[in-house]
């Protein structure tokens, strides 16, 4: 059947599985806008306040998926505010489509109102990208887009479309879905090394990332680390993928990680990486990470083989095929004094946090936020974050019970990017969903709060308010003298009558019984729900690796006191 290039992309992202698409209408995407109120039976249009948001939305609605989400945005500035919500799905590895509109081919190079060669800036943050100026390309182009996006290391995709080919007409043959490109099996000699290498450890530790998260691979890691009697450990982008209630489960290792479980890796002789990166957060002082411990990398990137760290054994192939086998081809065993190792770092994390708990004496604490949240929270909530101190206490304290249930920016550090990914995550699952915001992040990305209103999205957003960037300032508590340059907001919003004023409920909490009290209420409220929340500012988050510092010099108490 003959469609327009306009009826063609959108017939085609229904073809590719596409059921929600969230975006921005503008001139040079009217006729794709046109296309989708022609489908709209069977494609659901979300209509966010700004561009980043929908890229956000796109990207919080794959993570909690692990379906390509997509955004669409017009020419020029619609197209240049969804850099952002790209790169940082590319810096986090989000199967994402973005489609752009750009004015007609015989207007490109010529400076036209709203041109700009957007695939030309999205070249370095994108996995691959399209500017499709022939109309019997576009549905091949979608197609591949898909198939890229998802495929191997996942990534985000461009697909630009002048307007001339979106008016244009071409013959459109359905498709079925495009499947991903098979990974290559590991040879049967890196799968023997990698065996023989976990026999004769004595201390293993499971390190598990992002790549592990988002293939569902929590129940064979719990299995595996059963098996050779090993404990397990995870990025930031690793979190969810093994539940909380795991007793090998030590939760996040690095910068602000959990002190058990940045110590049990420096202490072990063998740590296998399961779809990690050995990013910069994860290892400190590269120089001393790791030193004298031997290390297994299964990743699908070759470029992410000895790029951080280098390693003994790096495995490049289908990660789920190639840990399986190793795991199949391992001995049970036992190993009783590293049994012993761990649970005392477990047991010296406890009267940590027990010493914290006594100095904060009646004050609300992030600690007794998020006990409030996890004994309150419904099933399968969604926890997702802006970025800052409060991203890093849901990260230390949110508990998990399945996985894909923690939405946040890591790699790019993203601030404003969680009301947007809570909307794409909540779209996507209908799972309910709490947003963990600073008053910095929010103030950047607040406008998307009239989406959840206008959409009736049930949202939790729980607004830590300490009238500072936390994080920022907390380095320049430590390490800049208490210079406090251009980190103290002293800003008069009033976030409940802010709230109230895009149609959403506010509520305040000035103590922790006043918290839970409107926690359990907003988990009831279907609609938008925004709990400003005081924090101290002068909350840290602890434990902390010093900038260019290495596990020895980890930071677990106030006052700057070191125990590693």
């Amino acid at each position: 059947m003959k469609l327009t290039g306009a009826e063609i992309i959108i017939r085609t992202l229904i073809e590719q599985g596409t059921t929600d698409v969230f975006g921005y209408p503008g001139g040079q995407v009217i006729n794709i806008y046109d296309a989708l109120y022609k489908y709209k039976d069977e494609i659901n249009h979300i209509l966010t306040a700004h561009e980043q948001g929908a890229a956000h939305a796109a990207d919080g609605y794959s993570r909690a998926t692990g379906k390509v989400g997509v955004c669409i945005a017009t020419s020029g500035p619609g197209a240049t505010n969804l850099v952002t919500g790209i790169a940082t799905a590319m810096l986090d590895s989000i199967p994402m489509v973005a489609v752009t509109g750009n004015v007609p081919c015989s207007l490109i190079g010529k400076d036209s109102f709203q041109e700009i060669d957007i695939t030309g800036i999205t070249l370095p943050i994108t996995k691959h990208n399209y500017f499709v100026n022939k109309i019997e390309d576009l549905a091949p182009a979608i197609r591949e887009a898909f198939q890229i996006a998802k495929s191997g290391r996942p990534g985000p995709v461009l697909i630009d479309v002048p307007k001339d080919v979106q008016v244009a007409t071409y013959e459109y043959e359905p498709q079925p879905v495009t499947p991903k490109i098979p990974l290559p099996k590991a040879d049967e000699e890196l799968i023997d090394e990698a065996v023989r290498m976990i026999g004769e450890a004595k201390r293993p530790y499971i390190y598990i990332g992002g790549g592990a998260a988002g293939l569902g691979m929590g129940q064979e890691i719990i299995n595996f680390a059963e098996k050779i009697d090993a404990c397990i450990g995870c990025t930031f982008m690793g979190l969810s993928a093994v539940p909380d209630n795991c007793d090998r489960f030590l939760g996040m290792q690095g910068m602000h990680g959990h002190f058990a479980s940045s110590m049990a890796q420096k202490e072990a002789d063998l740590i296998i990486g399961v779809g990690v990166r050995f990013s910069d957060r994860a290892t400190g002082n590269v120089a001393k990470f790791a030193k004298g411990t031997k290390i297994i990398q299964l990743d699908p990137d070759f470029a992410e083989i000895n790029k951080n760290v280098n390693v003994d054994l790096g495995i490049i192939a289908d990660v789920r095929d190639a840990f399986l086998r190793i795991a199949e081809k391992c001995e049970a065993r036992r190993n009783i004094s590293w049994e012993k190792a761990v649970m005392e770092l477990k047991e010296k994390e406890e009267e940590i946090a027990k010493k914290a708990a006594k100095l904060a004496g009646d004050r609300m604490t992030p600690k007794m936020v998020f006990d409030v949240i996890n004994a309150n929270k419904l099933p399968r909530t969604i926890i997702t974050t802006d970025v800052g101190q409060h991203q890093m206490w849901a990260a230390q304290y949110s508990k998990f019970d399945t996985t894909r249930r923690f939405v946040s920016s890591g790699g790019l550090g993203t601030m404003g990017f969680g009301l947007g990914a809570a909307i794409g995550a909540r779209v996507a699952t209908g799972d309910p969903t709490v947003l963990i915001t600073g008053d910095g992040s929010f103030g950047m990305n607040l406008n998307e709060l009239a989406t959840a209103v206008t959409y009736n999205i049930p949202l939790v957003i729980v607004l830590a308010n300490n009238g500072v960037l936390g994080m920022v300032r907390q380095w320049q508590n430590l390490f800049f003298g208490k210079r406090f340059s251009n980190t103290v907001l002293e800003r008069k919003t009033d976030f409940v009558k802010l709230a109230e004023a895009f149609g959403a409920v506010g509520m305040r909490a000035n103590t922790i019984g006043e918290f839970e009290a409107a926690f359990k209420k907003a988990v009831e409220i279907n609609g938008p729900v925004v709990i400003d929340t005081l924090i101290d500012k002068d909350e840290f988050v602890l434990p902390m690796l010093p900038p260019g510092g290495s596990i020895e010099d980890i930071i677990v108490e106030k006052g700057g006191d070191k125990n590693g």
